[in-house]
């Protein structure tokens, strides 16, 4: 080849070059590239560059359901439960199909005290996805807010009959069989709890304060020593230990338990 072609042959090999090359590399950023980066920033909790990058992919591409649920998500993080539930709403406008996002905007909703969106959120996800555990669960506790027992109680059996070893959901249905008077059943779930999970301090706290009900005074201050025992710093376990022991007659073992309450800022 002569030399009079070599600048022609030198230019075509550059802009080759450049086609292969990504898009990034020119400053082209993809609405998919914004919301990657946001995802690493929250991982990070650098929250106020992730909302930035989520807003940056949804002017990049307004129809973006996926950004403006990241967005939200991080909006949670950051207390903003009005923007997050605005962001979810956007979302859900998208894409009515995705259960993700009645699933967060209930979250934000319960955040905020509104139990009857949350109820209805968390609803529409059981909806979409009959066997989503998660839901029967938030669902049950939004219920358990507004004094519906009966309704809670139903839910969380679902949520333990779709996953069994979910201490929490016995926890809370522990608590509205209390609230009930079925102090049995509540002892029970209690106990279940405690065989999943036998470094549930509240679990003993919870128990404890059921067999102090049914006059189970030692059993009771069993339940509070071993909170104690895994939480040192729990003042209310002081406190109900104390109550026990003086109903026993052990005002000196009493004092000391109201004392340490005190200490730690409890009763």
């Amino acid at each position: 080849m002569s030399a009079r072609y070599h600048p022609t042959f030198l230019s075509l090999l550059v802009l080759l070059s450049g086609l292969s090359l990504p898009s990034v590399a020119f400053g082209q950023l993809t609405a998919e590239d914004f919301i990657n980066r946001g995802m690493d920033e929250k991982a990070g909790a650098q929250f106020d560059q992730a909302i930035t990058n989520f807003t940056n992919a949804i002017e990049l591409d307004p129809k973006s359901a996926e950004a403006y649920y990241c967005r939200g998500m991080v909006k949670t993080f950051k207390g903003d439960e009005d923007g997050a539930i605005a962001d979810f709403s956007k979302a859900i406008e998208l894409n009515p199909k995705d259960a993700r996002f009645y699933s967060k905007r209930g979250d934000a909703m319960r955040a905020k005290g509104d139990s009857d969106g949350a109820i209805a959120d968390f609803t529409k996800v059981i909806e979409l996805n009959p066997n989503d555990a998660i839901a029967y669960f938030n669902r049950g506790e939004a219920k358990q807010t507004k004094g519906d027992q009966d309704g809670a109680i139903t839910d969380l059996t679902k949520a333990i009959e779709l996953k069994p070893t979910d201490a929490n959901a016995y926890i809370l249905r522990g608590i509205d069989k209390m609230v009930k008077g079925d102090l049995d059943g509540a002892t029970a779930d209690y106990s279940t709890a405690i065989k999943l999970n036998p470094k549930y301090s509240i679990a003993y706290y919870d128990r404890g304060r059921v067999r102090q009900l049914k006059g189970d005074l030692d059993g009771a201050i069993i339940d509070y020593s071993k909170t104690i025992e895994l939480n040192p710093n729990y003042a209310d376990a002081y406190y109900s230990r104390g109550n026990a022991k003086k109903a026993k007659g052990d005002q000196a073992g009493a004092d000391a338990d109201f004392a340490q309450a005190a200490k730690l800022g409890g009763r």
